[in-house]
């Protein structure tokens, strides 16, 4: 079991992604999420975690598997991925101050974008597949020297 979560909340062709202002990834734009607690499932802690972290009270989540992450070859930790799609007439003014960081709407071109360094560096890499496919996956990300090599897919059906 792991010990994280994360979501990325989906409107449109806007993600809303939280510029964090602590480790892990501070100062990058990343997904909501946090740490799970005891007798505490991955979707009870997203939910809450969304609602702490942007006050948006979500009641369903979409599970999308699990990202990994792997130093110098030793597998260091992982976090549970959601996706939810909220509808186009969905308010939520952005950007929002909140205890974590900043709160904005991205575009998903502008994350995606091969240029962008103000993204966590892994996200670019496993959110495509994330919001478009339905196969669930453990996204292994592999880090040497503190720098992100590469970032392998494989279908949770396949471990």
């Amino acid at each position: 079991m792991f010990k994280y979560t994360i979501c990325f909340i989906k409107k449109e062709d806007k993600i809303l992604l939280l510029n964090r202002e602590k480790s892990s990834w501070m100062g990058s734009w990343n997904g909501v999420g946090g740490k799970i607690e005891k007798r505490e499932s991955p979707t009870e802690c997203i939910l809450r975690e969304v609602f702490e972290e942007t006050g948006i009270k979500l009641s369903d989540v979409k599970y999308k598997g699990v990202v990994t992450w792997t130093v110098d070859n030793i597998l260091r930790g992982g976090m549970y991925a959601f996706t939810v799609e909220v509808p186009a007439n969905f308010a939520y003014e952005t950007p929002r101050k909140v205890t974590e960081g900043i709160l904005d709407w991205k575009d998903i071109s502008w994350i995606l974008h091969p240029e962008n360094t103000g993204v966590a560096a892994n996200l670019p890499k496993y959110l495509p597949k994330m919001l478009n496919d339905n196969t669930r996956y453990n996204h292994i990300c592999i880090f040497k020297n503190g720098l992100l090599q590469d970032v392998k897919s494989v279908s949770l059906k396949d471990q």
